[in-house]
């Protein structure tokens, strides 16, 4: 992810976005194609609204609301008094791991970004709305390319391709379920989180 947003430079090979490589545009113009949500989520001292369109200030009303409720935050901001106008308090103290997280998602589904990053996005909330989450970044991820990096295999399992990395090496990779199937590094953790899940449970 850094090599491709150029945070670092390429040294060897090539990485091409639509078949134009990486390099031959500035680094403004291709971060403005990306949408990045991360585990630590980011949010300002001012209104929910606010919050959403900081990904697009010229955005309307209905694409605000379009963005809310395909990402599920609609369903929480409509139980709060003063809804889409309630504001914020730093860092988004007065509302839950998860709607900080869902609040987040719905600025990235607002920017429609070509190419979108998932950096761990659901490792910090609770089952219940993991779910949620993960129903958001399919919204979210029908129309670009997303990439998805997590621990909680639950997350990634309708990849069309999951890389198993291990100490910076590509150690599998394929489908969840070929991946299931051939054994291995992925098969063992999602025996171990499955087996810690119904524990829980």
């Amino acid at each position: 992810m850094n090599l491709m947003m150029r945070f670092y430079e390429i040294d060897a090979g090539r990485i091409t976005l639509d078949g134009v490589d990486v390099t031959s545009v500035s680094r403004r113009e291709l971060r403005s194609r990306m949408g990045m949500v991360l585990q630590d989520t980011w949010l300002f001292g001012g209104t929910i609204r606010d919050n959403i369109a900081y990904s697009r200030p010229d955005a309307t009303e209905a694409e605000i609301l379009e963005a809310a409720r395909a990402t599920y935050v609609d369903r929480f901001v409509r139980s709060l008094p003063e809804g889409y106008d309630t504001v914020l308090e730093a860092e988004g103290s007065n509302v839950s791991a998860g709607e900080k997280q869902l609040l987040t998602i719905a600025r990235a589904f607002l920017a429609r970004p070509s190419v979108l990053i998932l950096d761990e996005a659901t490792s910090s909330v609770d089952t219940r709305t993991e779910v949620l989450v993960q129903k958001a970044m399919s919204a979210l991820g029908s129309d670009q390319t997303s990439f998805v990096i997590a621990y909680r295999l639950s997350t990634v399992r309708d990849a069309d391709l999951i890389l198993v990395m291990e100490a910076g090496q590509i150690v599998g990779q394929g489908t969840h379920t070929s991946l299931l199937a051939a054994g291995g590094d992925y098969s063992a953790l999602y025996a171990a989180q499955f087996a810690a899940s119904v524990a829980e449970a």
